[in-house]
């Protein structure tokens, strides 16, 4: 039996969690200690087993997320089985630098990977949000270091213990800020977002409250944690959790966070430096610096995205000053600048001599009348890509407007009849196949014939409706 559909109900996932839930807390708060290490193993290898078996289903179709999650949940496991003590004696959050500090960092450095790998996706829709998350999200760290965990750490905290519970924050922080971002920008994938961020901020409980109670029961820190390994295991349940990784396509249309208050997240760890320097009796955080380390190459990133940004759109701009929206071609101002060029490379010599060609669709109307006008503008798509196709490497072909185009060729050879033989050729459009015809003026000038754009022009819209005499101008479009 396959997994539920993205449609399915979530309520049977929801139901399980708060169950599982209930029968770990309750098993764990009553059993003894011996039987609690059975309880909390148990409770660390649902999610694995979730996590495999939606894999294996092929309910999570984007794997390398998922299984980089699935190897960080295996560390955890693996250090439960082999440091039963670590929670249960208080050595979480301790900062002691033993292997079991190092599993945590490890194991939640995965769990990094994993955000990355499906960050990915995200990333082209949305690279500048996900970027101002991850920020918010380091920089929130420096005050839960230095207000919760650091000035609480015991005696037995040392400096490589104190680098990897300060890493294993900085990474959940920034994990949740990019996960409430995909939040934001993914609605259909909030419901498995929010145990994963539920789960991420139990973890961070977890810390603050294992350094805060080192005196007193690691109950509640157990169970805290218990509970982030359920969401974990109910955020890949839900029918909805490959949304995670598959978001629509398209760009993003969330807003992002004014700069000011990005700006002001980013002082937030240098001012705790600056509180640090003036209480001359705490010794100086490493908050500053190891936030630093990561938060300029993470700001240097955003600044070349907005680089890149901007260029970019300084391009569009540049081609929708020149260009027709709908066929791509030049617009009026810009073939008329072109004209005007053309006329004074004549005048200096550059060219020999200049053809204006004048084109007006005969038996368009029609197209529109009876397929409608996305119908006509794939005709008008289709003759624009015909007429650069006639035109020559050096020549301009712009759309006046309507269904009037125009070619500047730089020669004097006949080329209305070559169009108009390739205008003639069927168009596919929605709904059947059409054929039109075209009037075409020419008007060609040459170097001392004291031509200009007017003349060149009106001579060339002339020679055009002449031809147009000489056509039915009611012959209709055919299928």
């Amino acid at each position: 039996m396959g997994w539920p559909h993205a449609t399915a109900s979530a309520w049977p996932v929801h139901a399980g969690m708060f169950l599982l839930s209930g029968a770990a807390c309750t098993a764990y708060a009553l059993t003894g200690p011996e039987m609690r290490v059975v309880v909390f193993t148990m409770v660390t290898v649902v999610p694995v087993v979730i996590y495999l078996l939606a894999l294996g289903s092929g309910h999570l179709s984007d794997r390398r997320p998922w299984l980089a999650a699935s190897a960080g949940l295996a560390c955890l496991t693996i250090g439960t089985v082999l440091w039963p003590e670590w929670i249960s004696e208080h050595h979480l959050g301790q900062a002691e630098g033993a292997a079991a500090d190092l599993v945590m960092a490890g194991a939640h450095s995965l769990f990094l990977v994993g955000v990355a790998n499906a960050l990915r996706r995200h990333g082209q829709r949305d690279p500048g949000g996900l970027i101002d998350a991850a920020l918010f999200g380091l920089c929130a760290a420096g005050p839960i270091w230095e207000w919760l965990i650091g000035p609480n750490l015991g005696p037995a905290a040392t400096p490589l213990g104190e680098a990897l519970v300060l890493g294993d924050l900085l990474v959940l922080t920034g994990v949740l800020g990019c996960l409430i971002r995909i939040g934001v920008t993914v609605p259909r994938a909030r419901g498995p977002l929010g145990y994963l961020m539920a789960s991420g901020l139990l973890t961070l409980a977890c810390h603050v409250l294992a350094v805060l109670t080192v005196n007193s029961s690691s109950v509640w820190t157990a169970q805290l944690m218990m509970l982030a390994y359920l969401a974990l295991a109910a955020g890949t349940a839900l029918p909805t959790a490959p949304l995670i990784t598959q978001p629509t396509t398209g760009r993003t249309t969330a807003d992002h966070p004014p700069l000011g208050w990005l700006g002001a997240a980013l002082c937030i760890n240098p001012l705790l430096a600056a509180v640090q320097a003036i209480q001359a009796d705490r010794p100086a955080s490493v908050v500053l610096p190891v936030s630093t380390i990561l938060v300029v190459p993470v700001v240097v990133l955003r600044l070349r995205l907005l680089s890149l940004q901007r260029a970019a759109a300084e391009r569009t701009l540049a081609h929708q000053a020149h260009h027709d929206e709908l066929t791509g071609l030049y617009n009026r101002r810009h073939i008329v600048a072109r004209i005007d060029e053309a006329i004074r490379g004549l005048e200096e010599g550059e060219h020999s001599e200049i053809t204006l060609l004048l084109c007006d669709l005969d038996g368009f109307k029609p197209v529109n009348d009876r397929y409608g006008h996305q119908a006509g503008d794939t005709v008008l798509q289709a003759v624009a890509q015909r007429l650069t196709a006639a035109a020559g490497p050096h020549d301009a072909v712009g759309r006046l407007g309507g269904d009037e185009f125009v070619v500047l060729h730089h020669g004097a050879e006949p080329m209305a009849d070559r169009i108009t033989a390739l205008l003639r050729e069927p168009i596919e459009v929605a709904g059947g196949t059409v054929t039109i015809g075209a009037s075409i003026g020419t008007a060609t000038a040459w170097p001392g014939d004291g031509a200009d754009r007017e003349s060149l022009i009106a001579r060339a819209d002339a020679a055009m409706y002449t031809v147009k005499g000489r056509i039915a101008a009611s012959e209709p479009a055919t299928v």
